[in-house]
């Protein structure tokens, strides 16, 4: 188990995205969260309190959580003098990076000496299943985007918090690094060997109660050309009844990808449906989502009523404004 509270590091985020990690943390349990660490030159800023490592362990911070998520999923070299000092001070570390801290043998020396403990959630441990595509009981919903980072996880997390305010049976499905680091639990489903990640999906999300919605969190787009694959992989583990179209207007390309535009919503839709129904003929698209947090107060209500105009779908930015027309939409379907 991992020691809670936290001590968020950001690093030398280079920009907010970059921190999503922390930012996931702060956002869905901040009680878990006491401040934040940034080294010189970090362009995220969580509004927590900066900390160094002695004034986080006197507020009661007892692991250090990387809340980076860098291309490649690197440990810096320019980090390690704080993850060093961290385990050094009596903190314990917790990662999502693909570069795990139990392969970094300073560290790991360290840790051993001073006793403490190292975290490293991107690791799979159970023996997945290779998919069989045998159609489960219950109800799934899946948020796929026209790109990486734009609110996959949150909506799904909005849409369970909001189905559980209404008594209803519900539970949200992890499936990157910091989703299982909120939760608690899920399949880091990008570090699964490709040939069994359908089959960890169908295993994260079982047979259940008729009107029990599993909410898939989302991971990568089928139209980014480097995470494509892991979104296939939901489409065709999850077998989702229902899916929901996640969006952020302002951005100028594909996250990573300068060369490549953002494909349109109606794209999207077109092309993650005929995907689902490959598992499941009866998927429906029932909503879009749209992260608006670079948008303000007149022009996201504006942004969404022209987009819900134009798709004949209910758009709604869930963490905004609340999920509860999304969910409509989900028990309508």
């Amino acid at each position: 188990m991992i020691q809670k509270p936290y001590l968020l590091f950001l690093g030398d985020a280079p920009d907010p995205l970059a921190a999503k990690v922390a930012q996931g943390i702060r956002d869905w349990r901040p009680d878990n969260a006491v401040g934040q660490f940034r080294l010189p030159g970090c362009k995220a800023d969580l509004g927590l309190p900066d900390m160094d490592l002695a004034e986080a362990r006197a507020a009661g911070a007892k692991t250090l959580v990387i809340g980076v998520a860098n291309r490649g999923g690197v440990i810096s070299q320019s980090w390690k003098k704080v993850l060093v000092g961290a385990l050094e001070e009596g903190f314990d570390l917790a990662s999502g990076l693909h570069n795990l801290l139990r392969d970094e043998p300073d560290l790991v020396a360290v840790a051993e000496a001073t006793g403490r403990s190292l975290h490293d959630v991107r690791v799979p441990d159970v023996d997945y299943p290779i998919a069989n595509g045998k159609k489960r009981t219950g109800k799934r919903c899946l948020a796929v985007g026209t790109d990486c980072s734009v609110g996959k996880m949150y909506t799904a997390l909005a849409m369970d918090r909001e189905m559980k305010a209404r008594s209803l049976k519900s539970s949200f499905r992890a499936t990157g690094q910091t989703g299982i680091l909120i939760t608690g639990s899920g399949v880091p489903l990008d570090a699964v060997i490709a040939d069994f990640m359908a089959g960890a999906v169908e295993w994260l999300t079982p047979d259940n109660d008729p009107d029990h919605w599993d909410h898939i969190e989302g991971q990568g787009s089928l139209f980014h050309v480097s995470y494509s694959g892991v979104t296939m992989a939901l489409i065709h583990g999850g077998q989702p009844d229902a899916m929901i179209l996640c969006h952020e207007p302002t951005r100028p390309h594909m996250r990573g990808l300068p060369d490549y535009a953002l494909p349109s919503l109606e794209d999207l839709r077109d092309t993650a449906l005929h995907l689902a129904r490959v598992a499941n003929p009866a998927c429906r698209v029932v909503g879009i989502s749209v992260n608006t947090a670079n948008m303000g107060e007149d022009e996201a209500p504006a942004y969404l009523a022209e987009v819900e105009g134009r798709m004949g779908l209910p758009a709604v930015d869930p963490f905004r404004y609340g999920a509860g027309r999304l969910v409509d939409a989900l028990l309508a379907s």
